[in-house]
């Protein structure tokens, strides 16, 4: 865990997948095979709008209440496992590291926010290649209900040891956007994640991006710039 003093800037809290890697279409994927081995046709697209959630909400928001929940299991492990098959070479987006190391240098508790867990969540870290800056860790093994739950980001805010008003969130789905706004923390968006600005501002994004580079780009006049914790 980071250490970067006696005080702090805020936390600077941040999903992973489709914000600090290039991931969201590979679990589209993983997740279409894995509907398709259980018998299930579902649309890519719809996929794609619910990659973010945990597994149990995103199969139930796909396949609906009615489902024969007894299928649930193997899905969400045929899932895992077809995803474990690119943890090799998992791609950070261009400046992710380098936007980590630039918040913690400047006082940020950088904390990442995030569905995944255990190996999957190493190979992304592995990925971003900036653990020398990341303060904490809040993952679905840490909470019992995920985005757009606000849980795994008050556990983000606590971790960090700051107040929601201390506290921004980074992501790129509208489940983190509701997470952050019912966890009463400032949402900042990208784009990188494939969802429409429109989506991401209705549902709460304060400020959005491009892309974290584009954000590393703008840093000063962002709400991570000076004057601004």
């Amino acid at each position: 865990m980071a250490k970067t003093g006696e005080t702090t800037a805020g936390a600077a809290i941040f999903d992973v997948d489709g914000t600090l890697t290039d991931t969201n279409h590979l679990h589209v994927v993983a997740w279409w095979e894995a509907f398709r081995q259980a018998g299930h046709s579902v649309p890519m697209p719809d996929i794609h709008r619910a990659v973010g959630l945990g597994s149990g909400d995103l199969i139930e928001r796909l396949l609906g209440p009615d489902r024969d929940p007894e299928q649930d299991e193997a899905i969400s492990s045929a899932h895992t496992v077809l995803y474990a098959t690119y943890f090799d070479r998992l791609p950070a987006f261009r400046g992710a590291g380098d936007l980590l190391r630039t918040l913690a240098e400047r006082g940020w508790r950088v904390v990442l926010a995030t569905s995944a867990s255990g190996t999957e969540l190493a190979a992304l870290r592995r990925a971003v290649d900036a653990d020398n800056a990341v303060w904490a860790t809040a993952s679905s093994d840490d909470v019992d209900r995920g985005k757009p739950s606000p849980e795994p980001v008050e556990l983000a805010c606590r971790l960090a040891g700051v107040s929601a008003g201390q506290a921004v969130f980074v992501g790129d789905t509208v489940w983190d956007m509701e997470a952050a706004a019912r966890a009463g923390v400032t949402a900042v968006a990208l784009l990188s994640g494939g969802i429409p600005r429109a989506d991401l501002e209705r549902a709460g994004a304060e400020a959005v991006y491009p892309d974290v580079a584009d954000l590393l780009d703008r840093l000063d006049d962002s709400v991570f710039g000076p004057g601004t914790d």
